[in-house]
């Protein structure tokens, strides 16, 4: 059995990932072309789990002083010697994520920002030993390490930590902050945005805007808030988007790095898989994967490539902005059908063009439907193609995960209006056991009207099956006394839908499939599926023997229903 490097799996320390031999895709060019594209405050605006904690890390691995120098033995920027012999290990560094920042009361927020101001206090307590350093310097530095920090110590805290540590070097200090924007993105939701916007823009205007001890400071988040809001007055502020050519190359993983890190885990021939699934994001002109995903494949994976791939970014990042986005449907106004009309475009593989925003405040984000695609662009969920004309990027979803993300989404909002619409649902089943197809049609297609459809273009056909057999789980999942059950194993083969009506001698079994052309005749096929498949064995020898048969054919907003009773 092959030894392989371990995967990194949600490790964001660059020191553990190259002392304990996990495998690593080399960033370290991002340290040269910094310093080439020198601003005082550099600010990286990218999605969640594009590797922005890393590549922070990184950072301060090379700067500070004490460096381990071998970490970065054989890494591009090892190759760049005079710039190592001029930087590497010869700053002192603050470095601080507010990753972590999220609370339900602006106070208990404010009191975890002071806890991560003291744990970086604490790691710096070689200060309070400082011969350079006054007694006034070491009582104010003492205040840092308190429980109760007050708020004037926390508001100048990054400024003072950066003046000791240039009293106790005699050189200027670089400061790190990681997911600068979380703290706001939470209070947004839980409505306390303008007191920590406050205390946020206090914090970093002290340590950034005319700072003699600062060498530079690097930020990183998810959107790009206002300058007006946050970075007011800061000058030289380098803001680095997903749309900036700089330094595009240095978050996610390019289609070589990937191609290098399938090969290595025998896991080549799953290279058009992982593509189709991963790829397809945008940053400048390079074409990105999620490294989150692609780590998260190959760890489960390389000992068994035929597993199916999987949603992995799902589970990492809040769907907020993209269910607003889809609950915004809800309304049958004439614009909102055009959300609708452009929400089926984009499921179906289509582009959108949009105007996009870049800087917002978070209270801004939902307060128009057009911001609203701002922030889908901005948190991963759309990507361009093309050239922007002006401000109106060319909008689509960047892969297959995203777009299982979008469609889980559509059908958790279908399924919360079905539930609400007892009269409909109770019509539909009532029609389903007492078989009448007709009458399962049309009440299917009133279903279907009033959601998004999927449209044929690139989705493949599975996956438009899969979206009307969700569709009828949602609906069919809030009949009381019906025990439903989905691509269980029946007979020789896996039935769509299989339904147990309780105290009664009866069952229900439906076979969903897309078809563009002659629905009936994909109807007639299915139902001949479950005769040839014995669907309906199990039943019998339990004593049900009135088995509805069920052929649906579906193809966007139309369907065609036959029943064979058995």
């Amino acid at each position: 059995m092959a030894v392989w490097k371990k995967l990194p799996m949600g490790i964001e320390s660059f020191e553990e990932i190259r002392k304990d031999g996990f495998y690593y895709v080399d960033k370290t060019g991002l340290i040269k072309m910094l310093l080439e594209n020198w601003g005082k405050a550099n600010l990286f605006t990218r999605p969640r789990r594009f590797g922005k904690s890393l590549n922070m890390s990184m950072l301060q691995s090379f700067f500070e002083i004490g460096c381990e120098k071998e970490l970065f033995d054989g890494l591009a920027i090892s190759e760049e010697t005079e710039l190592c012999e001029e930087y590497m290990g010869k700053f002192p560094v603050i470095s601080i994520s507010l990753k972590g920042i999220e609370a339900e009361t602006y106070e208990e927020a404010r009191d975890m920002l002071a806890s991560v101001i003291r744990e970086e206090a604490r790691r710096l307590q070689f200060l309070l030993e400082s011969t350079k350093l006054t007694e006034v310097d070491r009582e104010f530095f003492s205040l840092l390490l308190k429980e109760d920090m007050s708020d004037q110590s926390l508001r100048g805290s990054l400024r003072e930590l950066s003046l000791l540590l240039r009293r106790h070097f005699d050189q200027r200090v670089i400061i790190l902050i990681d997911e600068y924007d979380v703290p706001l993105a939470k209070a947004n939701e839980r409505g306390y945005y303008d007191r920590m916007a406050l205390l946020i823009r206090n914090l970093f205007e002290a340590a950034l805007k005319t700072n003699d001890n600062l060498y530079f400071a690097v930020l990183t988040g998810c959107l790009r808030v206002a300058k007006e809001s946050i970075f007011t007055g800061l000058n030289n502020f380098n803001v680095f988007s997903i749309t900036d050519l700089d330094f595009d190359e240095y978050f996610g993983f390019t289609d070589e790095e990937v191609k290098e890190i399938l090969a290595y885990y025998g896991l080549e021939e799953n290279y058009g898989i992982v593509k189709d699934w991963y790829d397809g994001y945008r940053f400048g002109n390079s074409q990105v994967y999620c490294p989150w995903d692609v780590i998260c494949y190959c760890s489960r994976n390389r000992r068994n490539k035929s597993l199916p791939p999987q949603n992995y970014w799902l589970n990492t990042s809040g769907n907020d902005v993209l269910k607003r986005f889809v609950e915004s449907m809800e309304n049958m106004s004439e614009r909102k059908m055009l959300t609708r009309t452009e929400m089926e475009q984009l499921v179906s593989g289509e582009e959108v063009q949009k105007e996009i925003r870049q800087e917002l405040t978070y209270p801004e984000l939902y307060s128009s439907s057009d911001n609203i695609w701002s922030a889908l662009f901005m948190t991963g969920y759309l990507t361009w193609r093309g050239e922007p004309d002006g401000k109106r990027y060319r909008l689509v979803i960047p892969n297959r995960e995203i777009r299982n993300i979008f469609t889980e989404q559509i059908l958790a909002l279908f399924k919360e209006k079905a539930s609400k619409d007892g009269k409909l649902l109770n019509a539909f089943c009532n029609a389903l056991a007492a078989g009448r197809p007709e009458e399962v049609e049309r009440l299917f297609t009133s279903y279907m009207e009033k959601t998004v459809s999927v449209r044929d273009t690139f989705v493949r056909k599975p996956t438009k099956e899969n979206f009307y057999h969700g569709m009828l789980l949602g609906i069919l999942g809030f009949k009381d006394g019906w025990t439903v059950t989905s691509n269980r194993e029946a007979g020789d083969g896996f039935s769509d839908i299989m339904i147990r009506i309780d105290d009664a001698d009866e069952g229900i079994i439906l076979e969903v499939k897309y078809a563009e052309t002659d629905m009936e005749a994909e109807c007639e096929k299915e139902i001949r599926q479950i005769d040839e498949k014995g669907y309906g064995k199990e039943w019998e020898r339990d004593g049900i023997h009135t088995i509805l048969k069920y052929g649906i054919a579906c193809s966007r907003k139309r369907c065609r229903v036959l029943l064979e009773k058995g």
